[in-house]
């Protein structure tokens, strides 16, 4: 039976139960069908490598942070055929999140709203999970570690969080994702401004080098950023990751605008919309990167990708890769094949 099949018929049962019921279900059988050489069977993206932020990624489409935020499902995912993972979003302290419920399926616009807070069991739990990993172990694969502050942490304090993690997470990673971007953390997006970015890119452009000399490996460094940013706003994010020669950026993630989902159940539930109707505005902020950012800087599209249609436009507007999240609880596994299968026949 083909994965595509086996999703069909799972979905109506999985989409029967409240999302984040379906997603703590889901999770712990993809990681004991991979630990009994279930997933084998399943067919994977043939090789398509791309060499991004100075890492070869054996084909270009990849896992989301969001999630997997604690680590623990690695083995698992990295069955599916992933050309990366990404996990996290990761705090210095453990923190439960956000009150239930926090996340709500609007399957009329393929989407999905949460309001999560970066519930995860801190970093010491979150490194553990990696080194615990056969990924890891066997350095089987492309791992990003997504990493965020606190909620109780003070804005003004936020770069002592996101050192901090650094410092943790550095020695596992493939490349590192500093998240600033997410809806849900108070105040959060306040450091995409003009100078609190200079301070915190900084701050981890020094930490960076001081780790690589002392680990005696070079980590690459990407900021993810939001959807919701005007032309002056990009503008100045570039001129940052320039400046500081960031090592990529992740565009984008959920959106707090509800423009395209009106009307629709859930629609007003606060906390990030995530699918279908963050796709144009996602890459719109690819397009106006790629035209500040030339090649000087690669991108990673994500954010509404449901087909491999939809990766190819993703990388026509400007992107090097593409991750993907929302679109595997609508589409299942074999998304990330069609999407593969798109990028590597459009090369």
């Amino acid at each position: 039976m083909s994965d595509k099949l086996l999703y069909s018929l799972a979905r109506p049962f999985l989409f029967s139960l409240d999302p984040e019921a379906a997603h703590n279900l889901t999770l712990p059988w993809l990681r004991r069908a991979a630990a009994l050489g279930l997933t084998r069977v399943m067919p994977r993206p043939e090789k398509d490598a791309r060499t991004v932020m100075g890492i070869s990624f054996p084909n270009p489409v990849g896992l989301a942070a969001g999630l997997d935020k604690d680590g623990a499902y690695i083995d698992g995912l990295a069955a599916l055929g992933f050309g990366s993972i990404e996990i996290g979003t990761v705090t210095p302290r453990a923190q439960p999140g956000n009150p239930l419920p926090r996340m709500f399926r609007l399957p009329q616009a393929h989407a999905i709203i949460n309001r999560m807070g970066f519930n995860n069991g801190g970093v010491d739990a979150f490194v553990a999970n990696v080194q615990a990993s056969r990924f890891y172990q066997n350095r089987e694969g492309v791992l990003g570690l997504n990493i965020g502050k606190n909620a109780d942490t003070p804005i003004e304090r936020a770069a002592d969080d996101y050192l901090y993690c650094l410092q943790k997470v550095y020695p596992y990673a493939s490349y590192v994702t500093v998240n600033i971007s997410s809806p849900n953390t108070k105040n959060l997006r306040q450091l995409q401004g003009a100078s609190e970015l200079d301070l915190l890119l900084s701050g981890l452009k020094e930490a960076q080098q001081r780790l690589a000399d002392q680990h005696k490996r070079y980590v690459p460094i990407a900021l993810k950023i939001a959807p919701d940013i005007d032309g002056e706003q990009v503008r100045t994010i570039a001129s940052a990751l320039i400046r500081h020669r960031m090592d990529g950026v992740i565009a984008t993630n959920t959106t707090i605008t509800r423009d395209a989902v009106q009307g629709l159940r859930h629609a007003e539930e606060t906390g990030g919309l995530s699918g279908a109707p963050v796709f144009h505005p996602s890459n719109q902020v690819v397009r106006a990167l790629k035209a500040e950012l030339g090649d000087a800087i690669p991108i990673i599209g994500v954010g509404g990708i449901l087909s491999g249609q939809d990766a190819q436009a993703k990388v026509d507007a400007g992107a090097s890769l593409v991750q993907l999240y929302t679109g595997l609880i609508y589409r299942g596994p074999s998304l990330i094949r069609e999407c593969a299968a798109a990028l590597r026949k459009s090369r």
